[in-house]
Parts: structure tokens; C-alpha cells; sequence
């Protein structure tokens, strides 16, 4: 049965596919590919753009390991393939929240936590740092637990599938929570001048550059007492599933069939942008609807260097004459105690470049990323990059310590692939 990401970028046929159900199932799994001679992993939703998941030997499906196994207090725990989405209505039921998240809700736990997914967030970092504790198969087939205090909580939080197999994630949650939402529209330069006071002043900033044009669409998110005031079905439609999907989506089939009128549909799409506001649980704040499929690659650059970044990454597309439909994504997190996380050390921005599907654009992702990487850039583990182990090394400081580990943990590779080879050496 072959396995095709959600991008349909990446796809592999494993040797043998299992469904494991409980925690059981996946030590019998680990036994039996080391046993066999074959590597294991362990996949999610195909929500990475990156082969981090593929394997040529035993492919472990989640879709069992999903709902509850314990709430008390301000702990939740979920086995590893419960669904973000699934997440969100378990704790909404019991009055509970996370702190923050990204924007898929259909991600697994263990496959968002090990990439490193994040939101954005000004004093609440990605779902990494969320984790109070981390139940793991080892190469060994032994059952560990890693808890805050001990090496391999720190590694295996964003541990890529590099050192065991995930079965259960214990996250930190608090009181449910709403968040006041605002939508504007604003020049990229006014952004630029001000991208200190707008990182201070929001609980979570995130903006959308409009290349071609120097408008952007500013999302705020700020902590609201009440009452919710949701916004209305038909603006929700109108706004998450017509305009942000179903026009967002026509105009980029129309831009790949005639490149030469991007600039003109980003310039219109500009004049479209209108300013809003509503009050909603937190995660229908954090979370979005994305229909329309793309390749992203994503660098975490540190937060002083942001500004010099979307400049120069302006200007190279006026220079290069490139015709790029899709925003850019810009978000912030204050650092995280992570090793691999990409905010590890130090408070972090993040500029996301997509592209439509069916158009792939590898010079304008080659040129971005030479801007990025000459600011100490770190590449989402989940995202299109080409650094390898020994760039890597360099901008991660406990790097060494990760390879370490794993050199311990499992010294003849049984979770490997092709790309931790890659990225890990």
C-alpha cells in the first residue's frame, strides 16, 4: 500500500503496513522490523512536505492509537494518533484549552510535536513546548517515559521519529479560553517599522505579505473576557470557505495558466482586503481551513533579523521578475527549551514561502532559503529545505548531544530513512 503526503510530493511504498491499537502492538511492531532486518516508522496525516515519515520496511498507521486515556487537572493525555481536531473537542467538552497551536487541526499529536509544529504566539511557544511528558517504544522494544528533568524529554520532544516510536502525548492545558480576533489590512513598510511594537503589544501576530503588491492582511489574537461574539455563518463562509478557498483557489489555477497576470490578481486581491473583528473559543481563533493544496518551506530566523529578511526576500523576487501567487506567512515564538525545536535558544521569527501545487517554483525556494541561511537560519523539520547534518549542526547548539543520543538509543538505525540521513548524518 503506497503512501502519498497531503501535498502529494512524497510518496513510498512500505514493505508491510500495521494499524496498532495499543502500545502492545507497537512493541510487537518494533520487535518484529528488528527482527526482519526492516526499519520502522511510524506516520501521521501527511502534513509534512519533507520524506521524514516514509519507510521502505514497516509502516505503523495511528488511526487506532486516538481519544483519551487521562485528564486531571491541568494534564491531558492522548494516545499518539489522536487528531489535533479530536484534541481541541476532548478538551473543549471538559472546559480545557492549549495555550497555542498552529493553524491545521488535522495533524496527529505525535507527527505535529515531532516536526516541531508551532503557532504564533508572543509568551506561548509551539505544541513542543506544551509536552509534560512522552510515552516512547525504544529501538530495544522497551517502553520509556520521558518527563522534564531528563535528556530525553528535551530530545525526543521534537525528535523526528529518530528516537523511538511515539504512543502517547501528555500535554500542559489551562481553563478554556476566548480570544478576540482581528483582521486588518496594512502596508508592508508600515509592518516593518513597527515590528516591535506590534510583537509586544499582541499575544499572537500573524501576517500575510502580498508579493507585488505592499499590502498585507495583519491577524491579531489577544485574550478576551467575554462574551464570545463568533462571527456570523454566513461571514464565516464567506470569509474561511469562498474567499480564502474556493476564489483564493480559482485565482491560482488562473495564475498557473497565465503566470503574467499574478501581479494583477495579488493587486486585486489587495483592494479586497477589509478589516474584522470577533471573540470565539481559542482554537477556532488558532485554527484555519486550507483547501487548496501548496509546498511551503518555512525558516526560523532569529526575531532581530526579520525585518532584513522580508526586505531582502522582496527585493529578490522585483529582481528576479519571479510571479509568486501565494503569500508569505510571517509569525513569531518566544524561545523553546526543545533541542531540535527551531526556536531552540532564542526568541524566533518565522517567514514561510508557499506555492501553488500543480506550479512548483524550486529557484524562488533556493533563493529565500540563501537568505535565510545567511541569517542563521533554522528550516522547518516539516517543510521543503535542502541543509543537511552539517549545516545543521552549526545552527543547533545541542545537536551533537541529539546525534548522541540516538547513537545510544539506537545504534543500528531501526527508525532511519532517507531523510534523517540527510538532515541527522
Amino acid at each position: 500500500m503506497a503512501f502519498v503526503n497531503w501535498s502529494r510530493n512524497q510518496s513510498g511504498t512500505p514493505a508491510e503496513v500495521r494499524t496498532p491499537s495499543s502500545v502492545e502492538d507497537v512493541v510487537r511492531a518494533v520487535r518484529d522490523a528488528a527482527a526482519s532486518g526492516r526499519r520502522v516508522r511510524m506516520v501521521g496525516t501527511g502534513h509534512s512536505f519533507t520524506g521524514v515519515a516514509l519507510t521502505d520496511g514497516l509502516m505503523l498507521r495511528p488511526d487506532a492509537l486516538t481519544g483519551l486515556r487521562s485528564c486531571a487537572d491541568d494534564r491531558v493525555t492522548v494516545p499518539a494518533g489522536t487528531p489535533l481536531r479530536m484534541l481541541n473537542d476532548l478538551l473543549a467538552e471538559r472546559g480545557l484549552a492549549l495555550a497555542n497551536m498552529g493553524d491545521i487541526a488535522e495533524q496527529t499529536v505525535a507527527g505535529a510535536i515531532q516536526t516541531g509544529t508551532h503557532g504564533t504566539g508572543r509568551d506561548s511557544g509551539g505544541l513542543a513546548d506544551q509536552v509534560a511528558e512522552l510515552e516512547l517504544v525504544l529501538a530495544d522494544g522497551s517502553v520509556a517515559t520521558a518527563a522534564p528533568g531528563d535528556h530525553l524529554f528535551d530530545a525526543a520532544r521534537v525528535g523526528l521519529g529518530a528516537l523511538g516510536v511515539l504512543t502517547a502525548v501528555t500535554f500542559r492545558v489551562e481553563p478554556a479560553f476566548l480570544l478576540r480576533h482581528r483582521r486588518r489590512r496594512m502596508a508592508l513598510g508600515e509592518i516593518l517599522a513597527s515590528l516591535d511594537e506590534l510583537t509586544s503589544t499582541h499575544e499572537h501576530l500573524d501576517f500575510f505579505w502580498l508579493p507585488h503588491t505592499d499590502a498585507c492582511l495583519v491577524k491579531t489574537a489577544d485574550r478576551h473576557p467575554g462574551p464570545a461574539r463568533p462571527p456570523g455563518a454566513f461571514a464565516h463562509w464567506r470569509d474561511t470557505v469562498f474567499l480564502e478557498n474556493t476564489v483564493f483557489g480559482a485565482a491560482c489555477a488562473l495564475g498557473a495558466r497565465l503566470p503574467g497576470l499574478i501581479p494583477h490578481i495579488n493587486a486585486v486581491s489587495a483592494a479586497a482586503l477589509g478589516d474584522s473583528a470577533w471573540a470565539d473559543a481559542s482554537y477556532k481563533v488558532f485554527t484555519s481551513r486550507r483547501d487548496v493544496r501548496f509546498l511551503e518551506m518555512e525558516y526560523a530566523i532569529p526575531r532581530e533579523h526579520l525585518g532584513q529578511a522580508l526586505r531582502e526576500t522582496r527585493d529578490l523576487i522585483d529582481r528576479m521578475d519571479w510571479k509568486i501567487s501565494f503569500p508569505v506567512e510571517v509569525r513569531v515564538t518566544p524561545p523553546s527549551g526543545a533541542w531540535l525545536s527551531t526556536a531552540y535558544g532564542r526568541p524566533s521569527a518565522y517567514v514561510a514561502c508557499h506555492v501553488y501545487r500543480p506550479t512548483p517554483h524550486p529557484a524562488y525556494f533556493a533563493g529565500v532559503e540563501e537568505i535565510m541561511t545567511r541569517l542563521d537560519g533554522r528550516p522547518h523539520w516539516g517543510k521543503l529545505h535542502t541543509r543537511d547534518a552539517a549545516y545543521l549542526a552549526g545552527v543547533y547548539p545541542r545537536f551533537a548531544d541529539f546525534t548522541t543520543l540516538r547513537d545510544r538509543l539506537d545504534p543500528d538505525r531501526l527508525f532511519g530513512n532517507a531523510y534523517l540521513e540527510a538532515v541527522l548524518g
